[in-house]
């Protein structure tokens, strides 16, 4: 099964620590990128991306679809927001769906359509790692390395099914 990843675009970086930072300075910057890390993911993980960004903040006379690097971008339209068009693609994609947005109202109307999320913080770490798979120097705060241990936390519970499902989505990132 093919996982298509739909990001709200602007949610993404102005909950991202390095991006943020390029978006206060010029919000092109903030969206070039963005773009630049889910190419450099996309090389190493060959999923299907999609970035949603407001149709608002658009480029003068900016196409509402394009492809950069691989990277699907979709503009909402005028009067429309971007978590609506997330939405409607949560709708039509189901289960195929993985959606990145800390957006309370878009993460449970996408999981009400069967689509998995993941936290805009979740899948910057998810970017990271990636990102230093290949080389690609990231900027982090404190590296605390993986201890291995065999100690055991407490009894196990298996997960509800949509969250098991939700969870096998997210390890394919």
């Amino acid at each position: 099964m093919s996982l298509h990843i739909i990001i709200d675009g602007y949610n993404l970086i102005r909950q991202s620590k390095s991006l943020r930072h390029l978006d206060n300075q010029s919000i092109e910057l903030g969206r070039d990128a963005l773009i630049d890390s889910l190419s450099a993911y996309k090389r190493l993980k060959p999923h299907n991306i999609t970035v949603v960004f407001d149709g608002i903040q658009s480029p003068y006379l900016a196409p509402t679809r394009d492809r950069i690097k691989g990277i699907r971008i979709q503009f909402s339209r005028n009067g429309e927001s971007a978590d609506r068009v997330i939405k409607q693609m949560a709708r039509t994609e189901k289960e195929k769906a993985l959606v990145v947005s800390s957006d309370r109202d878009v993460v449970q109307s996408c999981e009400a359509y069967g689509a998995a999320t993941i936290s805009a913080d979740s899948f910057e770490i998810k970017i990271g790692m990636a990102a230093q798979m290949q080389g690609i120097a990231v900027e982090s705060d404190e590296q605390t390395g993986w201890k291995p241990t065999t100690k055991k936390k407490g009894p196990s519970k298996r997960l509800p099914r949509k969250k098991r499902r939700n969870k096998r989505k997210i390890r394919k990132l």
